[in-house]
């Protein structure tokens, strides 16, 4: 597919990288989640306001188009580097200087000069050093989970993070002209755990599409869904990783089904991420631990596992839901929340990272310990007990999440960029904070 060259030498041009995931992939997979929607969304309002966006990420099959267009002056360049195929994100990191020669060389074809790099997630960063090297372009780097706080959650070795990706964030860390930190306490976990000069840390919370995520008629979405008019929805929405806490749920879920059977009687807990009622050969072994988990818990019943869904579906699940649980062991932001606030429904979240930022304990939604399962059932007890609560908490959700919409964020997100560039430095307050 060809192409035309851009017309307007004078506009801002971005480099946007998320090299080992694609914006355009479906969600829940092992490895799309909360920054492909950030990556999509961000890019997608950038170019409403009339600044080009190219999205360079890692091509994963052989018969996508290398271009792909997200809407007015936003793309998705996919680029190869290494095979093209799913793989370890890990192992990615040694054919990235494959995908920054065919970056460069892509731009030198279309004869594009970029303004600016955004780089999302480590291997991203690395990538974003070499073209300031051959380029001299400045860099904003978001990193949305970091190395020494997945390791400080990680329960086996097999969930410990390298330490060859702490040390490339580090160095990012020092290379970049800008970070942007989703919440204060991710700020301070940049200067604390990686010595990062808190001077170009800048805290920018994640957007949420308030056109897509907006109330929906409960009876329209159950209808849409095929949740049945006396069942209450307990919804939970991600990746199947252990860090996201999924087993915490399942434990307070038997524990309500033990001490309050009565409060049980009616409701429905569903799981969207994953492989769903696939077999077994492809499922994670997450997804299959957890299977087994609920066996064991006897809550077959109950629990039902949905597979991924993909965006136009989930604000009906969430409009839905009696409530939506976030109960992750780490959240840099918890994109999840928003969404469901934005719908109207309340979220009980554990108290991890950005998610005591992103909820209002007591007005938008609880808060738990996190790793709490008796925490958990018990913050559920109240609201399935009462519900006049929760729909005050709904209502308080839904005001409360309009001010993460893109239309603000991307305005803080404008305004670091052209601080970077060094045209003007307005102020930048974050969105929680107003």
């Amino acid at each position: 597919m060809t192409v035309p060259k851009r017309e307007d030498p004078a506009a801002m041009r971005i480099a946007m990288l998320s090299v080992h995931t694609c914006p355009l992939a479906t969600l829940g997979g092992k490895e799309s989640g909360g920054m492909n929607v950030y990556v999509r969304d961000l890019s997608r309002e950038l170019g409403r306001r009339g600044i080009y966006v190219d999205v360079f990420t890692r091509n994963q099959n052989p018969d996508a188009p290398q271009i792909r267009h997200l809407g007015a002056n936003a793309r998705v360049i996919h680029l190869p580097a290494g095979p093209r195929a799913p793989y370890d994100k890990h192992r990615v990191f040694d054919h990235l200087p494959e995908f920054t020669d065919n970056l460069i060389a892509f731009a030198e074809a279309e004869g594009i000069h970029y303004s600016l790099v955004h780089s999302h997630y480590w291997l991203s960063g690395w990538v974003a050093q070499q073209l300031k090297i051959r380029w001299g372009t400045p860099i904003v780097q978001m990193f949305h989970t970091l190395g020494h706080m997945k390791n400080a959650v990680a329960s086996t070795p097999q969930e410990m993070e390298t330490d060859q990706r702490i040390a490339v964030e580090g160095q990012i860390m020092g290379w970049a002209d800008s970070l942007v930190a989703a919440s204060p306490l991710e700020k301070a976990q940049l200067a604390w755990l990686y010595g990062a000069d808190s001077a170009k840390i800048h805290v920018i919370p994640a957007g949420v599409d308030t056109e897509r995520f907006r109330p929906i008629s409960v009876d329209i979405a159950r209808r849409e869904i095929n949740i049945p008019a006396d069942r209450k929805l307990i919804l939970f929405v991600g990746r199947m990783e252990p860090l996201k806490g999924i087993e915490t749920l399942f434990r307070a879920i038997a524990i309500l089904a033990k001490e309050t059977p009565c409060l049980c009687e009616n409701i429905y807990v569903s799981i969207i991420g994953g492989e769903g009622e696939s077999t077994e050969a492809t499922r994670s072994a997450e997804e299959e631990r957890l299977r087994n988990l609920r066996e064991e818990l006897g809550l077959k019943e109950l629990i039902t596992f949905l597979g991924s869904k993909d965006q136009d579906t989930l604000p009906y699940y969430y409009s839905a839901a009696y409530v939506v649980t976030v109960p992750s062991y780490y959240e840099s932001f918890g994109m999840v929340a928003v969404e469901a606030m934005a719908c109207g429904t309340p979220v009980i979240a554990s108290k991890a990272g950005g998610l005591q930022y992103t909820i209002q304990d007591g007005v938008t939604g609880l808060l738990f310990p996190t790793n709490s399962p008796d925490a958990l059932a018990d913050r559920l007890c109240t609201l399935l007990d009462e519900p006049e609560l929760r729909d005050r908490m709904g209502a308080s959700a839904r005001q409360w999440a309009q001010r993460f919409s893109w239309t603000n964020i991307a305005d803080e997100i404008v305004t670091l960029y052209r601080e970077v560039l060094g045209e003007g430095a307005a102020s930048i307050r974050c969105a929680t904070c107003r």
